[in-house]
C-alpha cells in the first residue's frame, strides 16, 4: 500500500491532519444535493494536491462514502484517498465505523467483508463496463456521479417504508379487553410477520409476551378516542388489544400495515427486496406462517436469524429464497417437514446434498441460474415432486434421476450445455410430456426412427444449432417449437399436431406423415419453400398459416377455398398471382404484400364475405376487383393497406364499396384525385393515408369523416388546407412537403388534435393570428423560415439531412433523434437516433448529452474509436438515476476529417448499441455500418450472459425486461446487459451516396435493400424519411418508427474553390426562394428545432420567429453589387496552415430587452419582420479562434492593430443604420470559421427562461459575432461606432503581393457588374 498522502485541496490552504490508517486520507466534504435527479451537482470534490497524487499512479483513487441518514449533522459525503489494495478494515478503521456498506445500481445494500477492497471494486466495474485505460479508470472513478452505479455507505440506510415492512415497534398505552373497567398501561408493541406482539417494557425480552396473530381478522377505528386502534384476531376467544398513538403520523403507520396483515387469508409474509442479512427475531414468534418469502436479500447461513434458523417456522410450506448468493445449499431447510415448494433459483449453487431427499412433502422445486452439473441419487426419494427448474445450469446431459421422479411432467432445461439428446432417453421416462431444451448447444437429436414415444405432447429446442430434426416417433406430439435453428429437413408425425412454429430456419422441406387434422396453427415463416407443402392443404382444422418470407412462387386453390383457415400471410414471395376463388371462403385476414402482383382475383371480394384485413401494399397492382355484393350483404373489410402500388384515380370508387373500412392506406400510388363524393360514403373512417401522390387538394367532404383521428398526406402537390376543422376526433395531420401557401385562421382547434406537420411548405406563410392559434398544438412541426421575406442561405456542407418520428398506434412517442448538420462549428456532422422501446426519459436524457459528451471527448482523444466508445460509456454513467432502471438503444454516426491528417477526406464514424442500425448506400447497395445486438443476433453475448446465470424468458428478454444485449442505462441488469458499443470507421467517397439510421421497427418492416431504392432517387430529405416512416406502417409497423436521411455529396463536384466574390441577395419584395436549413435539436416534442411545444406561450413562439430577420431594412438598402473578399477554400480542399483550428462552446450571448412597442429607444422604424410583443429574444454566439495567418482586406469599418501572436479572433461587422440606409461595407468571413448555424446541436442552442431559441442560420444580417460584446444602458445590442484596434486581418508578408492582385480583379469585375443580375453565394 502506498504511503504517501496528498495536500489539502486548493492552493496556500493548512496543512492537512496526519492519516489516520496508513495511506487513507479522509477528506470531509458537505455536498448540498441538487434539485434534478443527477446525483450531485459537483463532478469531483478533489483539490489539485488530491488530484496531483492520484496522477503519480494508477492503482491510486478516491471512494465516497456516504453517510447513511442525509439529515444527520455530520457531513454526509467522506472521500477515501487510497489504493487499490486498501480493505473495508482499513477505511472503517480510518472513519471510526464498524462496517462499510455497497449499494449497486441503486438496488440493495450489502456489507462488506473486511477483506474486501473498495477501490479495487470501482475500478474492475469500470473495467466491466468497457474502459481500458487504466488512467482513464482513474478519472472516471474520481467523478462522484458514479455512485448511480457504486456507492458506499458508513452506515446501513433504511428507509421508513422498507423498516414498515419488516417491523413497526414502539411503546403506546394499550388496553387488553372490550370494556372500559380494564386499565391503559404502557406497553412494548411489536407488528411483525403475521402477529401483533405485547410485552412489558422493561423485560421485553424475558417477561411475558402476548402474541396476537392478525390473519383473518380485524382492524377498527376506536371513535371514542383519538388516533386508537382495536385490534382483533380470528381465533375463538382471542382477546382484543386497543392501541393509543402518540401521532397521526404513527397511527397511519400501523393502520396502513396492520390493514395489508388482516386482509390476506394465508398466512404470508413477504420480506424481498429488503436488504436482509437475517430475519427479525420477533419473526420467530409468528408461528402460524406459512409462506415466506426472502427472495433478492443477502442472507447468512449462520447468523442468528439466518437461512439455517428457518427451520424454527415449523408450519412452512413455501420458501422462496431465490437471489440470495448463498454458495452452496443450506443443509437445515431440509428438517422443515411440511415444506412443498422451495425456489433456490440464482444462489450460485454447484450441487445438491443428499440430505434433499428428507424433504418427502416437496412438490416443487427450482434450482434455475446455478452451476449445477448433476443430481444427487437421493432426490428421486421426492415422488411428490411435479415441478423441477433446472434451466440455465451446466448439465451436458438429462439426469437419470428424472427416470425415478415419476410425478415431474416437464423437463425444464433450458439454457444448458446439453449437446446431443437422445429420444430413447426420453423413453425411458414415460411420465414426462413436457420437453424444454430451448437454448442449448444441440446439434443433434437421435432416435427418430424408434417406435412410437407416445407421452411427450410438447417439444421446445429453440435457439440450437439443428440442422436436421426428426420427431416422427413422437406420435402424441401437440406443438412443436424450433426457431432460430439451421434446419434443411423437419419430420414429423400429425397424430395430433395442434401447433408448428419453425419460422427463421432454411427449411427447403417439410415432411408430415399422416395429415395434421388437428392442426390449427403453422408458423414457417423466413425459410426456403419453394411451394407450399401438400399436408398443410389437407389440413382441415387449421385456422392460421404464415408463409411470409420464402420462394413461393403460387398458392394453391384448395388452401385458399379451405372453409377453416382464417388468417392467411403470404407476404415476401414470388407471387404473381391468386388462385380465384369460385365459392365463398373463410379469410379474415390476408397479407399478400412484397410479391409481383398486377392484380387481385376478381371474385377475392365477392367471396370473401368475412374478410376484414388486407394488406397488398409493395406489388404492382393496376387494378382492383369490385365488390359485388347482394343487396342482403355488407362488406365486412375494415383494413385496407394499398401502398407501394401504381394504382390510380380510375379505381377509387370500388374502395368506396366497403363502407365499413377504419383504415385506408394509398400511400405511393399514382393518384391524381380524390372525388369528393366517394369519399363523403366513407363515414366510418378513422386512419386515411395518401401520402406520395399528386394530388393537389384534399376532398372537401373529408369533413363528413367525423370518426377520423389521423390524415396524412405528405409529399403531395396541395395548394389548398384541407377542411378538417370541424372534425371533432382528428388528432394526428401530417401535410409536409407539399404547396401550401396560407392556411385561414380557424374559429376552434378541434380538442383532440395534438399534432400536426407543416414542415417542407416552402411557401407558407403563417400570420401572428394563426401562431397564436396553433400555440396550442402539443406537437406543431413548421419550417425555420415563416415570412417569405425571410429567406436563408443554405449551409455549404456535403451533406443535407431530413427526420422523421411517428408514434404509430401507441400513446407516446419513445424515441429521440440527433440531427447537427455543422456539429462543433464546422464541417463536420453528427446524427444520432434514441429507442427507449417502452420510456422516453433515457432517450431525451441522451439526445442532450451525447453530443457534448462526445465533444469532449474528440479533445482528449485522436482515436475514432477510442472517443466514440467513452462517449457512450460516459454518457451512460451521466445518465444518473434515471439509467438504473430505464435503457435505451443508441446510435451515433459522427462525419469528419480524418483523425491523422484534417486536410484528407471525411470518413464516417458509427457506434452503436441495442437495436438501432445505420446503413450507408455506395454505389446504389446498402452497407450496414452498425450491429444490432439481441439475443438472436449476438451469439458471443448470449454466451456471457449465460455464463453469468442470468434468466432469458421465453419472449427472448434478459430477466423479462430487454431483448438486448448492450445498451445504455438499465444499469440494474449488469453485468449481463452492458454499455459498450460497436464501433465502426469508413471513409465517404465520391460513391457514397446516403446515410440512413433507422430504429428497431423501421428495420424490421423495411429491408435495407428497398429502403435504399425507395428514397436513393428523391430530391428531398425530408421527404425520404417521411417515405421510410409511411412504408414501415403501411407494412404493418404498429410501434413507433423514425428515420433520418442524410444525403452525401462528397465528391469534386461539391467544391467551392476559386469564389472570390460575393453577391447580396435579392431585395424585399423580389422573386427569390431558397431552401432553410433543417436542423435537428433536443426540443420538448420529438427533437426537431421547428416543433412547438404547447407549454410555450404564443409570445414565446412569436419572439423565435421574430428573431429570424434582425434587421431588413439594412440589408434592403446595401447597394447591390460585388463585395470584395478573400480566397475562399472548401472542405475538400482547404487553405494549408501551420497551426490547428480550435473551437470552444458559446461564450457569448446577445440579449435584447424589448419595450412595448420592441423597438430601440433610437429607432424610429421596427425592422420588418420582426413580431412586437415584448418578449425577450437572445442570440448564442460562437467565438472561433484560429492560428492561421488571413490575408489582409482593406475596408472602410476595419481598423488595423498589432498582430496577436497567441491566436486572434476573427470579428465580421455589419454597420447599420436604420434611419440612413446606406451603402456600407462587408466583411466575408471563411465558413469553417463562422457556421451557418448553432441550432443543429445542444451545445450551441439553449431555451431561454422565455422558451424562445434563435438559431444562427436563420439570421442573414447578423449585426456582429464577438467574445465581448458592447450594450447600451436599455439591454440592447447595437454595432460599436468605432473599431476595436484589436480586430484585424493579418495578412504574412509572402501573400501579400498575391492579394492586392486579386483585389484588384475584384474591383474591376465590380465595375463592370454593377448593373448586372445579382447572385447570391450560399456557399457563404
Amino acid at each position: 500500500m502506498d504511503g504517501h498522502t496528498p495536500g489539502q485541496p486548493g492552493e496556500g490552504g493548512p496543512e492537512p491532519p496526519p492519516p489516520r490508517a496508513a495511506g487513507i486520507r479522509v477528506l470531509k466534504r458537505n455536498m448540498k444535493r441538487s434539485g434534478s435527479r443527477n446525483c450531485l451537482s459537483q463532478k469531483s470534490c478533489l483539490g489539485s494536491r488530491e488530484r496531483e497524487w492520484l496522477r503519480e499512479d494508477p492503482n491510486r483513487g478516491c471512494v465516497y462514502v456516504y453517510a447513511a441518514d442525509q439529515a444527520s449533522s455530520v457531513p454526509d459525503l467522506h472521500v477515501v484517498l487510497c489504493t487499490v489494495d486498501t480493505s473495508a478494515l482499513e477505511i472503517c478503521a480510518s472513519e471510526g465505523k464498524e462496517g462499510l456498506y455497497v449499494q449497486l445500481n441503486g438496488d440493495l445494500v450489502r456489507k462488506l467483508d473486511p477483506q474486501e477492497r473498495p477501490l479495487h471494486m470501482i475500478y474492475t466495474y469500470l473495467a466491466d463496463l468497457g474502459f481500458q485505460d487504466a488512467s482513464r479508470i482513474q478519472e472516471e472513478a474520481a467523478y462522484s456521479d458514479l455512485s448511480c452505479m457504486i456507492r458506499f455507505y458508513s452506515e446501513k440506510p433504511s428507509p421508513l417504508e422498507q423498516l414498515d415492512r419488516i417491523l413497526l415497534s414502539g411503546v403506546f398505552n394499550v388496553r387488553k379487553g372490550k370494556t372500559q373497567l380494564h386499565k391503559w398501561s404502557e406497553r412494548l408493541v411489536v407488528l411483525c410477520g403475521t402477529c401483533l406482539i405485547v410485552s412489558s417494557v422493561k423485560e421485553c425480552q424475558t417477561g411475558k409476551m402476548h402474541i396476537l396473530p392478525l390473519v383473518g381478522g380485524k382492524i377498527e377505528e376506536v371513535k371514542r378516542r383519538p388516533l386508537c386502534l382495536a385490534f382483533c384476531s380470528a381465533e375463538a376467544q382471542a382477546p382484543t388489544y386497543h392501541i393509543s398513538f402518540d401521532s397521526p403520523a404513527d397511527y397511519q403507520r400501523w393502520h396502513r400495515q396492520a390493514t395489508k396483515v388482516v386482509s390476506q387469508r394465508l398466512s404470508t409474509v413477504d420480506l424481498s427486496c429488503q436488504s436482509l442479512e437475517e430475519v427479525p427475531e420477533h419473526l420467530f414468534y409468528c408461528q402460524d406462517i406459512t409462506s415466506l418469502n426472502l427472495r433478492h436479500n443477502f442472507m447468512q447461513l449462520e447468523s442468528p436469524g439466518g437461512v439455517n434458523s428457518l427451520c424454527r417456522f415449523s408450519q412452512l410450506r413455501v420458501l422462496n429464497l431465490s437471489h440470495n448468493k448463498l454458495g452452496e445449499f443450506p443443509l437445515q431447510i431440509c428438517e422443515i417437514p411440511n415444506l412443498t415448494e422451495l425456489n433456490l433459483s440464482c444462489n450460485r449453487l454447484s450441487q445438491l446434498p443428499a440430505q434433499i431427499g428428507q424433504l418427502l412433502s416437496l412438490q416443487t422445486m427450482i434450482l434455475d441460474g446455478n452451476s449445477l452439473t448433476s443430481l444427487p441419487e437421493e432426490l428421486g426419494c421426492l415422488q411428490h415432486l411435479s415441478t423441477l427448474g433446472l434451466s440455465f445450469n451446466d448439465f451436458s446431459n438429462i439426469p437419470k434421476v428424472y427416470e425415478k421422479l415419476c410425478s415431474v411432467e416437464k423437463l425444464c432445461m433450458a439454457g444448458n450445455c446439453v449437446g446431443m439428446l437422445s429420444l430413447q432417453m426420453l423413453n425411458n421416462m414415460p411420465h414426462l410430456k413436457h420437453i424444454d431444451l430451448r437454448m442449448n448447444l444441440l446439434r443433434q437429436v437421435m432416435g427418430g426412427s424408434m417406435e412410437c414415444i407416445k407421452h411427450i405432447t410438447y417439444f421446445d429446442v429453440r435457439d440450437n444449432r439443428l440442422t436436421e430434426l426428426d420427431l416422427s416417433c413422437l406420435g402424441s406430439l401437440e406443438q412443436i417449437h424450433c426457431e432460430r435453428n439451421q434446419l434443411k429437413e423437419l419430420k414429423l408425425c400429425g397424430f395430433s399436431l395442434r401447433a408448428i412454429y419453425a419460422n427463421s430456419n432454411r427449411l427447403t422441406s417439410m415432411t408430415v406423415f399422416v395429415a395434421p387434422a388437428l392442426l390449427a396453427s403453422a408458423d414457417l415463416s423466413r425459410n426456403c419453400l419453394a411451394s407450399v407443402p401438400e399436408w398443410v392443404c389437407e389440413s382441415k382444422k387449421l385456422e392460421a398459416l404464415d408463409l411470409s418470407w420464402n420462394l413461393l412462387t403460387e398458392v394453391p386453390l384448395r388452401l385458399m377455398c379451405s372453409q377453416s383457415l382464417r388468417k392467411l400471410a403470404v407476404g415476401h414471395n414470388q407471387l404473381k398471382s391468386l388462385p380465384n376463388p369460385v365459392e365463398n371462403i373463410s379469410l379474415d385476414t390476408l397479407d399478400v404484400q412484397h410479391n409481383s402482383l398486377s392484380h387481385l382475383p376478381d371474385a377475392l371480394f365477392s367471396m370473401a364475405l368475412n374478410l376484414r384485413f388486407l394488406n397488398a401494399s409493395a406489388n404492382f397492382l393496376e387494378t382492383l376487383p369490385s365488390a359485388s355484393y347482394e343487396e342482403d350483404t355488407i362488406s365486412q373489410l375494415q383494413v385496407l393497406y394499398l401502398t407501394n402500388n401504381q394504382l390510380t384515380d380510375q379505381y377509387v370508387p370500388v374502395l368506396t364499396e366497403h363502407l365499413n373500412l377504419r383504415i385506408l392506406h394509398l400511400a405511393f400510388n399514382q393518384l391524381d384525385t380524390f372525388p369528393a363524393s366517394k369519399l363523403h360514403k366513407l363515414e366510418e373512417l378513422e386512419e386515411l393515408n395518401l401520402s406520395g401522390n399528386r394530388l393537389r387538394t384534399i376532398p372537401s367532404t373529408v369533413s363528413n369523416c367525423k370518426r377520423l383521428h389521423t390524415l396524412s398526406a405528405h409529399s403531395n402537390c396541395i395548394t389548398v388546407f384541407p377542411e378538417i376543422f370541424n372534425l371533432p376526433h382528428i388528432q394526428l395531420v401530417d401535410l409536409s412537403c407539399n404547396s401550401l401557401t396560407e392556411i385561414l385562421p380557424p374559429e376552434t382547434l378541434p380538442p383532440a388534435l395534438h399534432e400536426l406537420d407543416l414542415k417542407g411548405n416552402r411557401d407558407l406563410a403563417l400570420t401572428h393570428q394563426l401562431l397564436d392559434i396553433f400555440s396550442h398544438i402539443s406537437i406543431l412541426k413548421i419550417d425555420h423560415k415563416l415570412f417569405p421575406n425571410a429567406d436563408l442561405a443554405a449551409p455549404n456542407t456535403p451533406w443535407r439531412h431530413g427526420l422523421t418520428e411517428m408514434s404509430g398506434q401507441r400513446n407516446k412517442l419513445c424515441i429521440s433523434s440527433l440531427a447537427v448538420g455543422d456539429f462543433a462549428g464546422g464541417v463536420e456532422a453528427l446524427y444520432g437516433m434514441f429507442d427507449g422501446d417502452r420510456n422516453e426519459e433515457v432517450p431525451r436524457l441522451l439526445q442532450c448529452t451525447m453530443g457534448d459528451v462526445l465533444l469532449e471527448e474528440m479533445q482528449q482523444s485522436s482515436s475514432d474509436r477510442t472517443f466514440m466508445c467513452h462517449t457512450f460509456l460516459v454518457s451512460h454513467r451521466k445518465l444518473g438515476m434515471a439509467g438504473q432502471k430505464l435503457g435505451s438503444s443508441a446510435l451515433l454516426c459522427y462525419i469528419g476529417h480524418g483523425a491523422a491528417d484534417h486536410n484528407s477526406g471525411f470518413s464516417l464514424t458509427v457506434a452503436n448499441v441495442g437495436s438501432c442500425k445505420a446503413v450507408l448506400c455506395r454505389n446504389g447497395q446498402p452497407l450496414s455500418l452498425s450491429r444490432v445486438f439481441c439475443l438472436e443476433h449476438c451469439p458471443e453475448d448470449l454466451l456471457k450472459i449465460k455464463e453469468q446465470k442470468a434468466i432469458i424468458t421465453e419472449d427472448n428478454k434478459v430477466n423479462g425486461v430487454t431483448c438486448c444485449t448492450r445498451m445504455l442505462g438499465c444499469t440494474y441488469l449488469h453485468p449481463w446487459v452492458r454499455p459498450r458499443p460497436h464501433v465502426t470507421t469508413v471513409a465517404l467517397s465520391v460513391q457514397d451516396e446516403l446515410l440512413i439510421l433507422g430504429n428497431k421497427s423501421l428495420w424490421e418492416y423495411v429491408s435495407p435493400e428497398e429502403a435504399v431504392k425507395a428514397i436513393r432517387h428523391l430530391p428531398d430529405t425530408l421527404a425520404a424519411a417521411k417515405k421510410l416512416c409511411t412504408l414501415a406502417q403501411s407494412y404493418g409497423c404498429p410501434d413507433n418508427v423514425a428515420a433520418l436521411v442524410v444525403f452525401l455529396n462528397v465528391g469534386e463536384d461539391a467544391c467551392t474553390c476559386e469564389m472570390h466574390t460575393l453577391t447580396l441577395p435579392n431585395p424585399p419584395g423580389s422573386n427569390s426562394t431558397k431552401e432553410s436549413p433543417d436542423s435537428a435539436t433536443p426540443s420538448s416534442s420529438s427533437g426537431i428545432a421547428s416543433e412547438f411545444s404547447s407549454e410555450m406561450s404564443v409570445s414565446e413562439v412569436s419572439s423565435e420567429v421574430g428573431s429570424t430577420a434582425s434587421d431588413e431594412h439594412a440589408m434592403a438598402g446595401l447597394d447591390c453589387g460585388v463585395i470584395p473578399r478573400t480566397e475562399r477554400r472548401c472542405s475538400l480542399h482547404p487553405i494549408p496552415s501551420a497551426g490547428t483550428f480550435q473551437r470552444q462552446p458559446s461564450c457569448a450571448t446577445f440579449s435584447s430587452n424589448q419595450s412595448d412597442n420592441g423597438l430601440d429607444s433610437d429607432d424610429e422604424l421596427q425592422a420588418e419582420g420582426i413580431i412586437t410583443n415584448g418578449s425577450r429574444v437572445e442570440v448564442e454566439v460562437d467565438i472561433h479562434c484560429s492560428r492561421q495567418q488571413t490575408p489582409e482586406v482593406p475596408c472602410t469599418s476595419t481598423v488595423h492593430g498589432p498582430e496577436d501572436d497567441s491566436g486572434g479572433i476573427f470579428v465580421q461587422i455589419l454597420q447599420q443604420n436604420s434611419l440612413n440606409h446606406k451603402s456600407s461595407s462587408l466583411l466575408s468571413q471563411e465558413k469553417d470559421d463562422m457556421p451557418p448555424t448553432m441550432s443543429g446541436s445542444c451545445m450551441y442552442r439553449k431555451k431561454h427562461s422565455n422558451g424562445s431559441v434563435v438559431p444562427l442560420e436563420e439570421i442573414l444580417n447578423l449585426i456582429e459575432v464577438a467574445s465581448e460584446a458592447p450594450k447600451r444602458k436599455t439591454g440592447y445590442f447595437s454595432a460599436p461606432s468605432q473599431m476595436d484596434p484589436d480586430d484585424q486581418f493579418v495578412v504574412p508578408p509572402q501573400l501579400q503581393h498575391e492579394v492586392r492582385e486579386q483585389l484588384g480583379e475584384v474591383e474591376l469585375a465590380a465595375q463592370d457588374k454593377i448593373s448586372g443580375h445579382e447572385e447570391f453565394d450560399t456557399a457563404l
